[in-house]
């Protein structure tokens, strides 16, 4: 179980009562419907494991909070088993289970299949030729008959599908064990996705195979001037020597990538892709019954066979400190990683694992947090787990402050792992964390992604055999003393790890892969395939959207003088409190830096330490966020300790005390991570994107000089967190505390007398673009970056509709036109996109906002393709209608629950809404046509002037290229960041 932050919650009574008297935990045997299954006894999830005739294994847990059901459809394949000749394999067959079959997918297949062949054979000659010249000509000829045969292809129709029947995050991924299809559909859509997993596994088409395979290149590329990425390869290179884990990259070498073969690819799918080697997880609002017998009735057909697993030889012991070094633009860090035993079918192992992370780092009273990150001796640490299959990996990553080496960053975590060797840590802590990941548990039964996870990763470990040790778990961490701790970490925790040091500098050893010649392809998006059309008239019942209603959804009450906003919890004895102050970073630049400095003060009842503890014992969880116009402090855990918890928060805002060696250390601390941004080329590209929104003075330069940062001074700071509690606020909770009781309750530990008035604010206001712009900056990266911003006409709430509709139809998804048209056909990027976007406030403006990401030699390419399309709106009306029912169906099953309803209504009073915008958009949907999103890009969009946001290698990319475009404009990083 990886570590979670946000959900630090104390034990309540049942789960002592658990504590105290385990549970049994066993495997059982049922029928139900004439289908036999498997369960595990107190399991939570209530999770019934189904193996059918074929071998095919089914999971299905029921959720009825929503009327959606998510699903994996898994093969226990990846990089691990992908051939050592063709590494990424595994990965980029991933990428084709989206191109259809000879059913969908496809004009007319009789003559699509005969130049498929074709190119087949083409890629085996090319794979077998080392010339360079006569390599051109081989491309250049499997370019030509891919255009033709794409000519009988419809793109992008599996997602198609999968959009008109309201499904949502339709996507994959593969890792070293798996590879996952993943949609969170409707819970009225079953038979339509059955229907269409049914054919998508019954013999896949390898079609737009090179214009694919330049999105896997693009991919490649951005791993490349991804340093995390390779820090993490490195890491696993080490610690596997042999293992695949650090022997085959999950995306696959240059030289692979550049030699695929399209019989390898089909022969692995043949090898794995079967049903004894798969499953399918169903999570949500199902009745298991009757699922277990749809999913017969589909995947029933598919045959068994046998299946070599990948066994490895085991990794000989390491023996002494094994030492990497990465380079790349982004700043320097350590990352340690230790190999240890798997957890898969062994209980004791996985929870004493667990208990050495935790009390390395859990974020609030771990040897880390508390010895390095409160004291302010790095920048910042942490520690996590990997429970791979085969092996676990123990991590623990530092980064350095202003001018400390990195081998002292190792050296401070290494002497961390050494107290944990020597027992040098607080026994109540491993009781407090036990707590935690108990309740944890409980915050995990309320969504169906979270609760689908653990028993994907249990499919993947041993196809669900160790489930019960899952369920068993929370119980066996219970069970860890203080000695196992000890003994474990002194077995496993010596001189035998790796260190990755991740220097700042030009990386050597990075090779491109380069951009083929690629002639754009037909994606034909008028075309429908009999096959979906048969889907599309499959009956799905209806279910009738929920609108909220902002005068029954919540209650409003008065404490003192603030507003209090009020949802029941009626689940469970959870709550969240939140303060929310209409007064941030817009205000006053110091909140940010003095709810950072607040984690090191101490108060004259407790130290920082004891603070943390505290708030760990108590499994209470606090933040505090400030943002442009609002600051929310927010606190959450258990009810029965809602008081402990709120008294500590207000003790500790009120009466926390100056430390100016703490402040002089953030201080440092805070140069070092306003440097380290500007060494980040998303952070580089979000200030170009605020600069071109905002002009010169933006929110995102909205920083403290340099000097200012350097003169501030402790009297500033903690007046300001003394003052906190004193500016106008509302109080919103969402518990299961009755509204008159909690209103009583907060009065009294949080006293609401009359509030001081609000700071002034210094309001940005958008620019408007007359003229063309570039806004360069330059990063030292393979790829090249572009966005595009131009601020068109104020909010209007009449738009929703018409905004909603276009950004479905043309930029938000893999079967919208932006992403079909400049990855799909023409094989521009990897990741491209385009909305419409809505501002915060009834006064501000909308902004069109596009991206792609591109090899930089594509970039005369890209802004070609994403202008074409901005300047002449494509007309389909197959793909109106998919846009149009993909929204409706989404709205049908869309539940705005808990406190989210409040936090809902509070945005909607900004835009001046006194509705639910989501039922005017749905029933405005149908009433718009392709005329009217038509007049709509015209009048805002098309042949208007722009601002291209550009982060490229000045070396890759021709000055004169950039010219082009408009007036060039190259940012220094002062201009962007302010500092």
């Amino acid at each position: 179980m990886k570590k979670t932050t946000l959900s630090l919650i104390f034990l309540f009574t049942t789960l002592v009562q658990v504590v105290a008297q385990p549970k049994a935990y066993e495997w059982k045997t049922a029928d139900a419907a004439g289908y036999p299954y498997r369960y595990v006894t107190n399991d939570p999830m209530k999770a019934r494991f189904y193996t059918l005739k074929n071998g095919l294994t089914v999971i299905l847990s029921v959720n009825k909070k929503e009327p959606r059901i998510f699903s994996f459809i898994a093969t226990r394949a990846g990089s691990n088993t992908d051939p050592r000749t063709n590494t990424g394999l595994a990965h980029y067959l991933e990428h084709m289970l989206f191109k259809g079959t000879d059913k969908f997918g496809t004009l007319d297949w009789a003559k699509e299949k005969p130049l498929l062949d074709q190119i087949d054979a083409l890629y085996e000659k090319y794979n077998k030729t080392t010339d360079t010249t006569e390599r051109k000509k081989l491309y250049r000829e499997i370019d030509r008959v891919s255009g033709e045969a794409a000519k009988f292809a419809i793109a992008n129709e599996y997602d198609k599908m999968m959009a008109s029947m309201g499904s949502q995050n339709t996507n994959a991924f593969t890792s070293y064990e798996v590879t996952a299809y993943m949609e969170d559909l409707p819970a009225n859509a079953l038979d339509r996705y059955l229907a269409v997993q049914a054919e998508r596994f019954r013999q896949p088409v390898l079609r737009i195979f090179h214009t694919e395979l330049e999105a896997v290149y693009e991919e490649k590329n951005r791993s490349l001037d991804n340093d995390p990425w390779k820090v993490q390869e490195a890491l696993y290179a080490a610690l596997f020597p042999t293992h695949n884990y650090g022997q085959q990259t999950t995306i696959g070498t240059i030289e692979h990538l550049k030699n695929p073969s399209l019989v390898e690819i089909r022969n692995y799918y043949n090898k794995y892709y079967v049903p004894n080697n798969m499953a399918v997880l169903l999570v949500g609002d199902l009745n298991p019954d009757e699922v277990i017998k749809k999913v017969d009735a589909a995947l029933g057909y598919l045959q068994s066979k046998p299946v070599e697993q990948y066994t490895p030889a085991p990794e000989a012991p390491l023996t002494a400190v094994q030492v990497r070094e990465v380079y790349g633009p982004t700043p320097e860090n350590v990352r340690i990683g230790f190999r240890l035993p798997t957890a898969v079918n062994n209980l004791k192992t996985g929870a004493v694992i667990t208990i050495c992370d935790e009390l390395m780092s859990n974020s609030a009273a771990g040897l880390i947090d508390l010895n390095l990150n409160k004291q302010q001796k790095i920048l910042g640490g942490s520690s996590t787990v990997d429970f791979n299959k085969d092996y676990s990996v123990w991590t623990l990553s530092g980064r350095p402050k202003q001018g400390q080496a990195l081998e002292e960053v190792k050296n401070l975590l290494i002497g961390e792992v050494q107290k944990l060797k020597k027992g040098d840590f607080d026994d109540n802590v491993i009781a407090s964390i036990v707590s935690n990941y108990k309740l944890n548990a409980i915050r995990q039964l309320e969504n169906n992604y979270s609760r689908i996870n653990p028993l994907l990763e249990s499919f993947i470990a041993s196809k669900g055999e160790d489930w019960h040790n899952e369920v068993k778990k929370l119980d066996a961490l219970s069970t860890v003393t203080k000695g196992d701790v000890v003994a474990f970490a002194n077995e496993h925790f010596k001189d035998n790890y790796v260190v990755v040091y991740k220097h700042k500098g030009p990386d050597k050893n990075i090779v491109k892969v380069d951009k083929p010649e690629i002639t754009p392809v037909e994606v034909n998006r008028e075309a429908q395939s009999p096959f979906l059309s048969k889907v599309n008239s499959l009956p799905m019942d209806d279910i009738k959207p929920v609108w909220l209603d902002y005068r029954k959804d919540f209650q409003k009450s008065k404490a003192g003088a603030a507003e209090v906003l009020y949802v029941k919890n009626t689940e469970n004895e959870l709550f969240r409190l939140g303060y929310r102050f209409p007064m941030g970073t817009y205000h006053n630049k110091l909140l940010p830096i003095a709810t950072q400095y607040l984690q090191f003060l101490s108060t004259d009842k407790y130290s920082a330490e004891q603070i943390s503890k505290e708030f760990f014992n108590l499994a209470c969880t606090y933040t505090i966020n400030s943002s442009g116009e609002y600051t929310t402090v927010r606190l959450s855990g258990l009810q029965e300790n809602f008081e402990k918890g709120a008294r500590l928060l207000e003790h500790l805002l009120k009466n926390c005390k100056a430390n100016d060696e703490a402040l002089e250390q953030l201080k440092g601390r805070l140069m070092k991570a306003r440097a380290d941004a500007k060494l980040n080329k998303g952070a580089i590209m979000q200030g170009l994107m605020s600069y071109a929104q905002y002009g010169p003075k933006n929110p995102y330069n909205n920083q403290l000089s340099d000097s200012e940062l350097k003169n501030l001074t402790s009297t500033q700071l903690i007046t300001l967190l003394h003052d906190l509690f004193s500016y106008q606020h509302q109080v919103i909770y969402y518990g299961p505390q009755p509204l008159a009781a909690f209103t009583e309750k907060i009065k009294a530990v949080h006293p609401l007398a009359q509030f001081k008035p609000i700071p002034a604010l210094n309001d940005f206001k958008q620019v408007e673009q007359t003229a063309t712009q570039v806004l360069f900056a330059d990063y030292d990266m393979v790829q090249a970056e572009i966005s595009w911003v131009r601020n068109t006409d104020q909010f209007s709430p009449a738009l929703a509709p018409t905004v909603e509709l276009f950004n479905n139809y043309f930029g938000g998804g893999m079967a919208s036109i932006v992403f079909q048209t400049l990855r799909e056909s023409k094989a521009l990027a990897y990741s491209t996109y385009a909305f419409y976007g809505v501002p915060q406030k009834k006064d501000q403006k909308y902004t069109l906002t596009g991206y792609i990401g591109s090899q930089a030699d594509k970039l005369n390419e890209a802004i070609a393709g994403m202008n074409e399309l901005l300047n002449q709106l494509p007309e389909s009306e197959k793909m109106l209608e998919t846009a149009k029912v993909s929204i409706r169906k989404n709205y049908q099953t869309d539940r705005i629950l808990q406190d989210a309803i409040i936090y809902n209504y509070l945005n909607a009073q900004d835009l001046g809404l006194t509705t639910d915008e989501r039922k005017l958009i749905y029933e405005q949907l149908d009433k718009l046509t392709f005329k009217d999103l038509q007049k709509f890009s015209s009048t805002n969009l098309a042949n208007k002037p722009y601002t291209y946001c550009i982060v490229a290698s000045e070396k890759r990319i021709k000055s004169d290229d950039l010219k082009k475009y408009g007036e060039v404009k190259k940012l220094s990083l002062e201009e962007i960041f302010g500092y």
